[in-house]
């Protein structure tokens, strides 16, 4: 249910906050006052789109927030819960706008996409704006309509799900059949190229190897020749270092008994000593392992051209061989498949048998969801003027089924303009179309899982004694959930559990829409305005009194 809602600098409204009742709500005033700018920033806070036209003039940014309470939302809360999100009996959705045209949404505190906050939001609140029967007239909302009140949304994606793989399945195979030509050629080349690199049997580590080794045995002479040098001035020349650093150090070590100081300095010429001697006996053993190798030295050299030269061949990088090697291979083996017309032709059969089972299941449930839909918004057309009128819902056969499944949704109406059942757009008028919806809205929305509801003006075009049907259905409503009416009449607002007024001033030569609660006595007053314009004498308050009396919860 929704509990509170907080605006900030949103068209009209400067600073605003509302806490919500239970039950059935209305929300009155004058025309143009700004009722349904509350259910604007409501939808914005629940993730409709957001534009820099929302934010009041000469402010910077805009804000609402809406706080439910998820006792009466399991769904909202088992989505929570889903996406490691604080669920702590309450969720607050808080949406801003920048006046640079960034929205940002938030959770109960954690950054949100808005695409999660619509669907977290779609389990809270279902709005129905007063151009609702303008989509009605489509086929495409009529089947909407059928599935959600059903619950085949989910059905309806596996569908659509399955149509597109069987429609792949059916180009790939169509692909293969008409090119088959092509694709045996592309494989012929692609075999003679995966032979070429797989004979060389190359390796991406291999290239490093090479090269390191390469480099060794082409400079081999030299090293030889450099250790050798190192030797004789280390150890191995008259003149040798390690004979003289032994000299110095044997000296040093006479003096130390001498002068103490004398002692760090031969500690340290030891320790040189030392590493002297490991340094010549490395280097020992590197002169006596490196050798002229020609033999090796051309060994690698071919093998290096061999890579270069498959390199330049297929135009890349010699470490993008192996790479290169993998992608062909991939390649040959999409190609096999596609070869493989008998494969193709079952994989597209497999598909074609799974999109039709689903399709099947989906039009059995259209089918009984249907019927009962039909038959619902009948009874309830009968309370709103549209006596004698049947609503029908055709499954109408598409050839061939599509994405959508077997059939197109399309709504009837018979009765009103001749006994045979005829499309809506084609049967009823405006204001027949605008009451025909309601009865859909209000059918489907006693089937809904979601806790709140909230009507703005779907009861245009209505009065007399329509309009206290309409607010006895929408009191009904309000019995098993929150319901929020936007209205014009009366007869709606008198049926109210509780009402607010909307109205609009003037402050500081900026327009600012005000919501008062009202009482008893201000429900009075409003009442009697919306019966009796500017005048209110006497008896247009004794007649609102007595619309009140027949709205009570007590009558």
């Amino acid at each position: 249910m929704l509990s509170r809602l907080t605006i900030r600098d949103f068209v009209l409204v400067d600073r605003l906050e509302l806490e919500f009742q239970p039950g059935f709500g209305t929300l009155t005033g004058e025309t143009g006052a700004g009722k349904s700018i509350l259910v604007d920033a409501l939808a914005f806070a629940l993730g409709e789109r957001a534009d820099t036209g929302l934010i009041r003039t000469g402010c910077e940014r805009a804000e609402v927030n809406a706080e439910f309470d998820l006792a009466t939302a399991p769904a909202a809360l088992a989505w929570l819960l889903a996406h490691d999100l604080d669920a702590q009996g309450s969720l607050l959705l808080r949406r801003v706008v920048d006046s640079n045209g960034r929205s940002r949404a938030y959770l109960n505190g954690s950054p949100v996409t808005v695409q999660q906050l619509r669907e977290v939001a779609e389990s809270l609140v279902d709005i129905h704006g007063q151009h609702a029967h303008q989509s009605l007239l489509r086929s495409d909302a009529q089947r909407a309509l059928l599935d959600g009140h059903a619950r085949l949304d989910p059905l309806q994606a596996e569908v659509a799900a399955a149509w597109r793989n069987w429609r792949a399945a059916q180009a790939a195979l169509a692909a293969a059949s008409d090119g088959i030509e092509a694709l045996a050629l592309e494989r012929e080349q692609l075999e003679w190229q995966v032979r070429d690199l797989q004979t060389l049997g190359f390796s991406s580590d291999e290239w490093t190897v090479l090269n390191e080794e390469h480099k060794r045995l082409a400079h081999a002479a030299s090293l030889v020749e450099g250790a050798h040098f190192a030797l004789q001035a280390l150890a191995e020349g008259d003149a040798a270092c390690d004979a003289r650093l032994a000299a110095v150090s044997h000296r040093l070590d006479d003096l130390s008994e001498y002068d103490p100081a004398i002692a760090e300095v031969a500690a340290l010429v030891q320790s040189a000593q030392a590493e002297l001697g490991e340094a010549i006996s490395a280097l020992r053993r590197y002169a006596g392992r490196v050798d002229l190798d020609p033999r090796r030295l051309g060994e690698v050299e071919r093998r290096l051209e061999a890579v270069l030269g498959c390199a330049r061949k297929f135009r890349c990088a010699p470490e993008d061989l192996p790479v290169l090697l993998s992608r062909w291979l991939e390649r040959l083996s999409i190609l096999g498949e596609a070869a493989d017309i008998d494969s193709l032709a079952a994989r597209t059969a497999g598909a074609r048998a799974s999109y039709e089972e689903l399709a099947r299941r989906l039009s059995a449930g259209r089918l009984t969801a249907a019927k009962q839909l039909g038959s619902d918004v009948s009874v309830v057309m009968q309370q709103l003027a549209l006596g004698g009128g049947r609503f029908e819902v055709a499954l109408v056969p598409v050839e061939g089924g599509n994405a959508s499944g077997f059939e197109q949704v399309e709504f009837r109406i018979a009765g009103l303009a001749g006994s045979e059942p005829r499309p809506l757009a084609k049967v009823a008028s405006g204001g027949e179309i605008s009451r025909i919806s309601l009865a859909i809205q209000v059918v489907t929305s006693q089937a809904a899982s979601v806790p709140t509801l909230i009507f703005d003006e779907v009861d245009v075009g209505i009065g007399g004694g329509v309009a206290e049907v309409v607010g006895r259905l929408l009191r009904e409503l309000g019995s098993q959930r929150q319901v929020l009416c936007v209205t014009h009449l009366p007869q709606v607002a008198a049926r109210a559990t509780w009402q607010w007024q909307v109205s609009k001033q003037v402050e500081r030569e900026q327009l600012r829409s005000r919501v008062v609660v009202l009482d008893a006595e201000a429900r009075v007053e409003e009442i009697a305005r919306m019966l009796g314009g500017i005048d209110i004498t006497p008896v247009t308050r004794q007649h609102a009194r007595e619309m009140l009396a027949i709205g009570s919860p007590d009558r």
